[in-house]
């Protein structure tokens, strides 16, 4: 294993050490979280890209709706330039009978055989956004994310084959709040970016309550829209999320 206290570590631990002190007695720290049901109204796979079978886990398949979780925290320093991380994981399943034969990561699935599906969408990111505007009705934050995701798809039934895939891909970032009417605000909130290979789309879209100063309550809806294709996999997802969540500034 490296050493990682070489002496360009050093110097960066030395300097981050010498300008945190002031930075963190500038910061509002913050911190967030999500919960609700997601389930998907599509989710197209083929894998491999170019020579399995193109199946439906909506349509070919009976789809679970399934609770979920994320979680964000992070500070924002001098009222405009916010940083922060985001954990968000996605588990889904579904469940039936293969209207056809299926090739799926080099395993044959005859039609009929009955067959269960996982997809996993779990994503770590970490998020710069510099506030553009700040009025007493409108805030607009604008940036990037670097978005690591950590996917699989498994296809369960007399065999059971598995894909795998962790990757990681530059996101715009944006939020806009429009305080329309006191405690009450409208948010949209999310990561995209598309691109020749593919495409991945995280929007929130909600109203938002601020209960307290540092306190607020939303309800709205998330949108997770994407996907690849490429020779080793295909897949494109849309995710629905209905959710309330809970935002705390320090």
């Amino acid at each position: 294993m490296r050493n990682p206290l070489r002496p360009g570590g050093l110097a960066t631990l030395a300097a981050f050490a010498l300008l945190a002190p002031p930075v963190a007695r500038g910061a509002e720290w913050l911190a967030d979280v999500e919960t609700g049901f997601v389930w998907a109204s599509r989710n197209d796979v083929r894998i491999p890209g170019d020579t399995g079978t193109r199946i439906s886990l909506v349509r070919d398949l009976v789809p679970d709706e399934s609770p979920y979780v994320r979680a964000r925290a992070g500070a924002t320093f001098a009222g405009r330039h916010t940083l922060f991380a985001t954990w968000a994981p996605v588990r889904l399943e579904a469940s039936g009978f293969l209207p056809r034969a299926v090739q799926f990561q080099g395993v044959t699935y005859p039609a009929g055989a009955s067959v269960r599906s996982r997809y996993v969408f779990d994503s770590y990111r970490l998020t710069y956004r510099y506030g553009l505007v700040r009025s007493a009705r409108l805030d607009l934050d604008v940036g990037g994310t670097a978005f690591i995701r950590d996917a699989a798809i498994t296809l369960q039934g007399a065999a059971a084959a598995e894909k795998t895939n962790v990757g990681v891909v530059p996101l715009l970032s944006f939020r806009a709040a429009w305080r329309f009417a006191a405690p009450f605000s409208l948010v949209v909130d999310g990561d995209a970016l598309a691109a020749s290979q593919g495409r991945a789309v995280d929007v929130l879209v909600a109203l938002e309550a601020e209960v307290r100063p540092g306190v607020s309550f939303r309800a709205g809806y998330r949108i997770i829209e994407g996907g690849a294709d490429t020779d080793e996999v295909y897949n494109f997802a849309l995710l629905n999320h209905l959710g309330l969540g809970l935002s705390v500034r320090l």
